[in-house]
């Protein structure tokens, strides 16, 4: 399993639900590219700014995913509300539960 972990910038004053919005309907639209298995948003317990945890069968679905005209038109409609830019960081699962 390929996992990638993304630390969001801060969201702009007056755009948070906005941004939870885009998470939630993006969710939908990814979940119907070959080898997705999850997102999820995580919000700090106190302070900070969301990461999200992001699961795929390998890194080339993911990447077939991320380089889609649906990614991409995700990224436009997001990046206005950061204050700078996601950083994302990618790992391979090498010891883990299975899944359901």
């Amino acid at each position: 399993m390929f996992v990638v972990i993304i630390n969001f910038p801060p969201i702009k004053e007056g755009k948070d639900a906005a941004f939870r919005e885009w998470f939630a309907e993006t969710n939908k639209t990814f979940a119907n590219h070959k080898g997705f298995i999850g997102r999820r948003l995580l919000k700090p317990k106190k302070e900070g700014n969301y990461a999200a945890i992001v699961e795929h069968e390998s890194y080339e679905t993911f990447m077939a995913m991320h380089e889609s005209p649906a990614h991409a038109e995700a990224g436009k409609r997001v990046i206005p509300l950061f204050e700078g830019k996601p950083t994302p960081s990618f790992f391979e699962v090498i010891v883990g539960l299975p899944t359901p």
